[in-house]
């Protein structure tokens, strides 16, 4: 039997590169400063629940697997690095579990990350409001497609590379469907619901100003320490 324990992250600006100041600028436009500081918080709460639950755990030999890295070796180290340096938690988790004799794992490929990045990039271009209601529709019209192509070669990656009575860790944009198409004998272990992390998302371009008991109930439970397994 091989085990994953299943991070389903939520990407902190400093995660988004080129994308973050853009990105940021819309969630305090449509959010409210108030409400987008508030997710912010959020956000930077669920990443120290998450390290400080590896913290606890010996985590030796795992294999570490992470949405959009692309490369191993030196190069991956070169990206985590640089993820750091923008203040990405996610990346300061993965060093931190790498120095404890985890093993990190090349685990997307190349251009089909460039693909959909590409198209995010158009999106947030100056234009039009014509011009970019067209790029938005273009690339919803592939965006399932991409997301599914990303999907299976993640989970075709982990069914290779986890050898028998290995552990992996997953960290994983919470609307991936890398789960289904794992191996049978691969036991996951969600560390946070990935059904409850969805709805927050759900929830929060509509939250604005207003009171939204279920979404304050899905933020202090992002925010919580991690139960245990």
């Amino acid at each position: 039997m091989r085990a994953l324990l299943y991070v389903p992250i939520i990407h902190m600006s400093a995660d988004l590169g080129s994308l973050a100041k853009n990105l940021a600028g819309r969630g305090i436009k449509g959010l409210g400063e108030e409400t987008w500081e508030k997710h912010r918080r959020t956000v930077s709460m669920f990443w120290d629940s998450i390290a400080a639950f590896f913290e606890k755990r010996p985590v030796a030999g795992f294999r570490i697997y992470q949405d959009g890295m692309v490369a191993n070796g030196g190069i991956a180290e070169k990206i985590i690095e640089e993820g750091i340096r923008r203040g990405s938690k996610n990346y300061e988790i993965i060093r931190k579990l790498a120095e404890r004799g985890a093993v990190l794992q090349k685990t997307e490929d190349l251009a089909m990350v460039k693909e959909e990045r590409d198209w995010l990039l158009r999106i947030t271009r100056p234009g039009t409001l014509l011009q970019k209601l067209k790029v938005y529709l273009a690339f919803m019209a592939k965006k399932n497609r991409l997301l599914k192509r990303r999907d299976g070669y993640m989970a075709d990656t982990i069914n290779r590379t986890l050898g028998p009575g290995e552990t992996g860790i997953l960290f994983i944009g919470a609307y991936h469907e890398v789960i289904p198409l794992l191996d049978p004998d691969i036991a996951v272990s969600e560390i946070k619901e990935v059904r409850k992390v969805r709805q927050y998302q759900k929830r929060l371009p509509y939250r604005g100003g207003k009171k939204d008991p279920l979404f304050e109930k899905l933020s202090d439970y992002l925010a919580e320490p991690v139960a245990d397994l």
